[in-house]
């Protein structure tokens, strides 16, 4: 007879092994595809990110063949401390590395100062006031962002040079008025940072206006009602309810200056980014040090921004009440007076430059603004874009015009190539990673993945090149698409992270968890659901790596030899002569053709694109001869 019920029957199973579970938990925690996402992006982007940082790191204690390392210490290969010994308390520490360091923190320093200048006030006038003409200001107030900052830079040279201060040939301003302009003026600290301050205005702009638009204007309405001054409204009210903006935008200029390399390059201000390249060729070691340094600067950057948005202080300006903006009245004659001035200097900083570009390219000879201060139209030429042969016409060092220049349109599809594929990739990087950490907001891995998206654009461009030319040349990649690809997607994958972070947090979970109690693949519902939804910023997402892609100069220039793209090559023709190639003046006009052609062919043997970055120096101690 069978006992009765089925509770004997049942068989106790032992307990399952502790292998066993790590499975299922990891089965069930990876079924998820946010969680698959972030542990795969997680990886990716440490060994990106890390692995660079730590080959640059090796490298200052790596003994580098040719170099003072190596000469200094009888090694030919090994480990050394020499480098770091030498760069703080050598007998060139102070032009190697103090002064640098000094000239580095005042450029971001003014810098940081004339763009929130300049940025705030211009904020301040076009949300606050009754300035006129606010939607072409605040249109045409962007271009200097948008422009590459060494292009300022060239415009800056090609106005005030004079063949008396600078010498070469005189700029724009010397030729019409006949007043030369002191050194001071035209090279040096003062013409670097109004270039990188110009440059960077219109940052500050879209950061303050965002949250001066958005400010309660109860706040200052209630001051008024107190009858409180305007100006004690502005410095008590209005300016400390706009500090986050200000200090982010503090930190993250701040950071960009420090690694600028074409601005101080043009206008001859040596700081920690012009010095690497100087040193990149007898001293490897030390240099690798210097963009150590940088990094160093670019995480304490990250650090005080950390800290300074996680105090107790509430900067809440937007409530459930009145957002109703009181605008000041600028007055019946000063309203308009106020957007004059600001149409002048906006013609000067956006619309000149690229007007000054353009008549560059039909001038004969550097200088000659004879078109233009004796009425000789008949003096400008397009022999600069049509010449289709390199023999009969002077002046031009064995090139084609623009037109039929195959080193160009090399270059030109190069550039395509790699805005492209960085576009493609940190766009997609990036919005995996904004959409993963935004499921995961609670998670630490979240949260360090997240970092890991964001720490290269705190990295100033320079270390971020020079880490990926030391990592690249260690496994073989060196001068191919392929690093500058990889260097430029790890770069600018925080345009695209943080664009997409921003919109998926908007996105309410109901909307995906319905599509999953209807078994809708995780694929069809980013295809057919999330991506629709917040298209906007995820096309913004890949543009703007893309746009950045094609002005880059100072990330690249260090990866791949000068004809690869347009930007590095835009550069060998600068230190060729080709100012109207550049845009730009030749840096001496009283060299013949001959003389400089012959140079050319001692330098590189006419060879462009085989010239290394590395050997920076030693062409221009050629040319200084």
């Amino acid at each position: 007879m069978r006992p009765f019920g089925g509770a004997m029957n049942q068989v106790i199973s032992p307990n399952p092994s502790p292998l066993k579970v790590g499975i299922n938990r990891l089965r069930t925690y990876l079924s998820k595809p946010h969680h698959l996402i972030l542990l795969i992006l997680g990886i990716v982007l440490s060994i990106s990110t890390i692995a660079p940082i730590v080959s640059i790191f090796l490298d200052t204690f790596r003994v580098h063949v040719g170099s003072v390392d190596s000469i200094n210490t009888g090694k030919m290969s090994g480990y050394t401390f020499y480098n770091w010994k030498d760069l703080f308390t050598g007998v060139l520490r102070n032009v190697n590395f103090y002064v640098p360091l000094k000239n580095t923190l005042l450029l971001a320093f003014f810098t940081c100062l004339g763009s929130i200048l300049y940025g705030g006030v211009f904020a301040y006038l076009m949300t606050r006031t009754n300035m006129k003409y606010k939607k072409y200001l605040g249109a045409i107030f962007l271009f200097p962002y948008i422009m590459p900052q060494w292009t300022l830079a060239i415009v800056w040279k090609n106005l005030f040079n004079s063949t008396a201060v600078t010498g070469g040939a005189n700029g724009l301003f010397v030729s019409l008025t006949g007043i030369e302009m002191p050194l001071w003026w035209c090279k040096g600290l003062f013409p670097s940072a109004v270039v990188l301050a110009i440059h960077y205005a219109p940052f500050a702009y879209i950061l303050i206006s965002g949250i001066l638009r958005n400010m309660d204007a109860n706040l200052e309405e209630a001051a008024t009602i107190l009858d409180t001054p305007r100006w004690k409204i502005f410095f008590r009210i209005t300016l400390p309810m706009v500090t986050p903006a200000v200090v982010s935008t503090i930190l993250l200029v701040a950071s960009s200056a420090m690694g600028s390399y074409p601005v101080p390059h043009y206008l001859n201000y040596s700081t920690l980014a012009t010095k690497y390249v100087e040193m990149s060729v007898n001293r490897a070691g030390e240099a690798s040090i210097v963009a150590i340094v940088l990094m160093a600067f670019g995480v304490s950057i990250l650090m005080l921004n950390l800290i300074s948005t996680s105090g107790r202080k509430s900067y809440t300006t937007i409530t459930g009440k009145s957002g109703q903006v009181s605008l000041v009245d600028l007055g019946r004659i000063g309203k308009y007076v106020v957007s004059w001035i600001l149409i002048v200097l906006t013609l000067l900083t956006s619309v000149y430059p690229i007007l000054s570009f353009a008549m560059e390219t039909f001038l004969p000879n550097p200088g000659d603004y004879s078109f233009l201060t004796h009425g000789n139209w008949d003096s400008l030429t397009l022999k600069w874009w049509i010449t289709s042969e390199n023999v009969t016409e002077q002046g031009m060092y064995g090139q084609y015009g623009i037109l039929f220049n195959d080193l160009i349109w090399g270059a030109f599809k190069g550039t395509l190539i790699v805005s492209v594929w960085c576009a493609l990739l940190a766009g997609t990087i990036g919005t995996l990673v904004g959409y993963a950490v935004s499921k995961n907001r609670r998670s630490k891995w979240a949260a360090y993945v997240n970092s890991m998206a964001f720490i290269p654009y705190l990295l100033p461009s320079l270390s971020v090149g020079v880490a990926f030319f030391v990592f690249g040349s260690n496994i073989g990649i060196y001068n191919t698409y392929l690093l500058l690809i990889i260097a430029g997607t790890v770069k600018f994958i925080p345009f695209a992270s943080r664009a997409a972070l921003n919109s998926m947090l908007q996105i309410s979970g109901e909307i995906e968890e319905a599509a999953v109690i209807h078994n809708i693949p995780w694929y069809k519902r980013m295809l057919r659901i999330i991506l629709p939804i917040q298209k906007t910023s995820i096309i913004s997402g890949y543009l703007l790596p893309f746009m950045t892609c094609l002005r880059e100069m100072t990330l690249f220039m260090m990866l791949a030899s000068q004809a690869k793209i347009l930007t590095t090559l835009l550069s060998y023709f600068d230190e060729m002569g080709l100012y109207a190639f550049f845009q730009r003046h030749q840096p001496d006009a009283d060299r013949d053709h001959s003389d400089l052609q012959q140079r050319r062919e001692q330098i590189d043997g006419g060879q462009p694109g085989q010239r290394d970055w590395r050997k920076v120096t030693c062409r221009k101690s050629c040319w200084k001869m």
